[in-house]
């Protein structure tokens, strides 16, 4: 019985009169090794409070049990719930994650990537950030066959395996809705057109429009961020037009949240005034009063099945490794707003 210091793999084998070869296999449930000699090195281990040394293994292997996580942020309930998604996964496989957040900034992204680089992580899931407009750092990772896995923000020209869902179809299906209620004047407050789920929602926004017969109006299009305050500086610029809409549809609920607050203090009311819809299905959505109507997107599942995707890639002996991108599927919910 060892009674003091780290327990070592040495120690093991030396107190037990075996190999460190076969103590290291029996920890590692090898098949080689018998199910007598597994229950004697793995009942010592316990006993001793024995832990592999991560560092070391890290050397050897040139990567860690350590996955690189990063998103924009996670005071909203998407990435937070994402964020469960991947822990849930990677933890039952034995890894655990290293979250960075970018800040919705392009320098602090390129920052991050260096920084869990640095790390050696086995490997990268990420949802980019609003400003990042070229993806160099990520191709970084593909030279050096590092594996990644993008999920709701994509980098569209990195081959990566990705996990997303139809912005186009949910967002057009949003916009039908509201013409099937009865609203024909419906602005859209659009994320960066840099970003392919604010310019896919608006191409769904816009050709709902072409389908139901309705004047598409440019005008009703206000380009901005996706976070609240953008939503409220959007609905500020909608007063300006000579003609308000009847109806709003966000990029995402943030931004529906913002306008929201805008349209309280303007003292109109939702639904009778104005309509509003978001995209995502925040929290926060259904407890506001009126309720915010919203696009709910599966969250939780979109981040398990990129920690999914990410550790077969992280698994796989092959030579050549068959990205592939899962289309998740959508919700619309109506609630008061509309």
């Amino acid at each position: 019985m060892i009674n003091k210091g780290r327990v070592t793999i040495k120690d093991i084998a030396r107190d037990l009169n075996l190999s460190t070869s076969t103590v290291s296999r029996a920890l590692r449930n090898h098949p080689d090794i018998s199910d007598a000699t597994k229950k004697l090195v793995v009942q010592y281990a316990n006993e001793n409070d024995y832990h592999p040394d991560a560092i070391a293994q890290s050397l050897k292997n040139m990567r860690t049990n350590t996955i690189g996580v990063m998103v924009p942020e996670i005071k909203h309930d998407f990435f937070s719930a994402a964020l469960n998604g991947i822990e849930d996964v990677t933890y039952a496989a034995g890894f655990t994650i290293m979250v960075c957040k970018s800040n919705e900034s392009y320098e602090r992204e390129v920052l991050n990537t260096r920084a869990l680089l640095s790390n050696r992580v086995a490997g990268f899931i990420v949802s980019i950030a609003q400003n990042s407009i070229t993806h160099d750092h990520f191709q970084s990772l593909k030279d050096k066959g590092i594996p990644l896995v993008f999920f709701d923000r994509i980098a569209e020209d990195i081959e990566a395996s990705k996990v997303m869902i139809d912005d186009y179809e949910a967002a057009f299906k949003a916009t039908e809705y509201l013409i099937n209620k009865g609203y024909k004047k419906i602005a859209h407050f659009a994320g960066p057109d840099n970003m392919i789920i604010s310019r896919e929602r608006h191409n769904g926004y816009k050709d709902a429009f072409e389908k139901n017969n309705i004047k598409y109006d440019k005008n009703y299009v206000i380009r901005g961020g996706l976070n609240e305050e953008d939503g409220m500086i959007a609905f500020q610029k909608l007063q300006e037009l000579p003609k308000m809409p009847d109806a709003i549809l966000a990029v995402t609920d943030p931004v529906a949240i913002g306008a929201f607050v805008q349209i309280n203090q303007s003292k109109l009311k939702i639904p009778d005034d104005i309509a509003l819809m978001g995209f995502s299905n925040n929290a926060i959505t259904s407890l506001v009063s009126p309720s915010i109507t919203t696009v709910a997107q599966p969250a939780y599942e979109m981040g398990s099945t990129a920690a999914k995707m990410l550790l077969e890639e992280i698994h796989y002996k092959g030579s050549y490794f068959q990205h592939r991108t899962e289309v998740l599927s959508t919700q619309l919910i109506e609630r008061e707003s509309t």
